[in-house]
C-alpha cells in the first residue's frame, strides 16, 4: 500500500507502518475519556498497554498480521506481542528529547498485584503475561 507524507513523498513501507501505527494509536489514546466526573484535577487516565493494543487493534485490525504477532497476554505462546511492540515504540518516542510525541508514559507497579486482565474487541478474555513477573506494567495517555 502506498503512503504520502505531509510533503507528498512516497514513504518506505516501514516508515508507512509506523506513521499508521502512530496515527492508530493517537486516535485510540482520543477515545479514552474520564469514567468519572470532577476528576479533572488528575488529568486524562491512563491506559495500559494491552488497553492501547486492543484499541489499536479495533482500528487497525491488520496489524497483528503484517507484524506476525497477537494482541499480547498470558498464554499466546509467543514472547512478541502487539502489547509488548507498543509499549517499546512508545517508550522509545517519550524518551526521545527531539520530539515532542504528545504522549506520556506511567509505570504501574508489579507489587502486590495477583491478576490483570482484558477484555479484546472481540470478546476474548486476555491476562497481563507481566503480572508476577518482573516488568512493571506501561500505561500511556495523551498529553495535554
Amino acid at each position: 500500500m502506498a503512503c504520502a507524507s505531509s510533503a507528498d513523498r512516497q514513504l518506505s513501507s516501514n516508515d508507512c507502518l509506523v506513521a499508521r501505527v502512530e496515527a492508530a494509536v493517537l486516535q485510540a489514546l482520543e477515545e479514552v475519556e474520564p469514567a468519572e466526573p470532577n476528576r479533572d484535577h488528575l488529568g486524562l487516565p491512563f491506559i495500559t498497554a494491552y488497553q492501547l493494543a486492543i484499541k489499536v487493534d479495533r482500528i487497525l485490525p491488520e496489524l497483528t498480521e503484517e507484524l506476525g504477532v497477537a494482541v499480547g497476554g498470558e498464554g499466546t505462546g509467543q514472547h512478541n506481542s502487539l502489547t509488548s511492540y507498543l509499549a517499546h515504540q512508545l517508550s522509545q518516542r517519550i524518551k526521545d528529547p527531539t520530539r515532542n510525541f504528545g504522549v506520556e508514559g506511567a509505570q504501574l507497579s508489579n507489587v502486590d498485584v495477583a491478576e490483570m486482565s482484558f477484555r479484546t474487541a472481540d470478546g476474548e478474555v486476555i491476562s497481563s503475561s507481566n503480572v508476577g513477573a518482573r516488568y512493571d506494567l506501561s500505561m500511556f495517555r495523551l498529553r495535554r
